[in-house]
């Protein structure tokens, strides 16, 4: 695997050569707050709306990276041009910021942080033959954190219960993805991806007072927009995922990826509906590349 090129306090340096103090926070208890883009051709995608969400999230959990919003977008910018070299082989990278608090025993003297971007091959193969059949998604027991515990629109490494609920969907179906669901039952994400369905020609997607405000999530609403799809947010259940004509969820890498199936149940005819396609293809012409086409040709399996 290609060793790109990352940057590490205040370095650039071989990933391989990036190590985590063992007694950095975000080692011992997740303190860490982190981010991910992509590219398309090389060109980042809402890069700037991606740094906003990781200040925001920095800024509601205090922690001073000492760096300011625009050096650090600089920073992923210069992260993908000094590995644009390696760009060829994998088609299209992600960027991840990652800011641990540091070292210390305690939150409120620890320090200084950990501030890294680092630069990975988009993981095509784990989506590439979704776009046919639709990915699995089970609704799992295992729930999303309260809001009056660790608001979600706060994006860490805090996520045990999304390892759990990971687990917990392979037990019920191999080829499920989490769905999880709040303290009263209402669905709202999975990990790391926002949840969406269609009834009667109108987008359906859970409100943001308890997901991630997922920038894939912020242009699907875009695109609705521009294509006169009708889109709500409501407080949805089970029920409204079994009795949809199409779901699908949104995530940086894959953009919309059909969902077909769900709790062994099949969603509308069982296939990826037209809702969906017209997402993907208006997609696909906004940022100049087929995105499902590019999926296929990149597929490492």
């Amino acid at each position: 695997m290609a060793d790109y090129t990352a940057y590490f306090n205040g370095e650039w340096v071989p990933f391989s050569e990036v190590k985590i103090d063992p007694m950095d926070r975000g080692f011992l208890v997740g303190d860490v707050i982190f981010d991910v883009a992509r590219t398309f051709n090389g060109k980042s995608f809402r890069m700037d709306q991606h740094i906003d969400r990781l200040y925001r999230s920095l800024k509601y959990v205090r922690i001073d990276p000492g760096l300011s919003p625009r050096e650090m977008y600089d920073i992923s910018e210069e992260a993908i041009a000094r590995n644009e070299h390696q760009r060829e082989e994998v088609g299209d990278f992600t960027i991840t910021q990652f800011i641990t608090r540091g070292p210390g025993s305690w939150s409120r003297d620890a320090g200084p942080p950990t501030v890294g971007v680092k630069i990975s091959a988009a993981a095509f193969g784990r989506y590439a033959k979704l776009y046919n059949d639709g990915a699995h998604g089970v609704i799992t027991r295992t729930r999303s954190y309260p809001v009056d515990a660790l608001d979600p629109k706060v994006k860490h490494y805090s996520r045990m219960n999304f390892n759990l609920a990971d687990l917990e969907a392979a037990d019920v179906d191999p080829e499920g993805w989490p769905i999880l669901t709040d303290s009263e039952g209402n669905l709202t994400e999975g990990t790391g991806y926002n949840v969406f369905l269609v009834t009667d020609g109108v987008i359906r997607t859970p409100g943001d007072r308890n997901i991630l405000q997922g920038i894939s999530r912020g242009m699907v609403f875009d695109l609705a927009e521009q294509l006169e799809i009708p889109l709500v947010e409501e407080d949805l259940q089970p029920y409204d995922m079994y009795t949809a004509d199409e779901a699908f969820f949104s995530s940086t890498t894959p953009c919309v990826l059909p969902v077909t199936v769900v709790d062994k149940r099949e969603i509308g005819d069982g296939r990826p509906g037209p809702i969906v396609q017209q997402l993907l293809s208006a997609w696909s012409e906004t940022v100049g590349l087929d995105i499902v086409d590019q999926m296929a040709r990149f597929d490492r399996g």
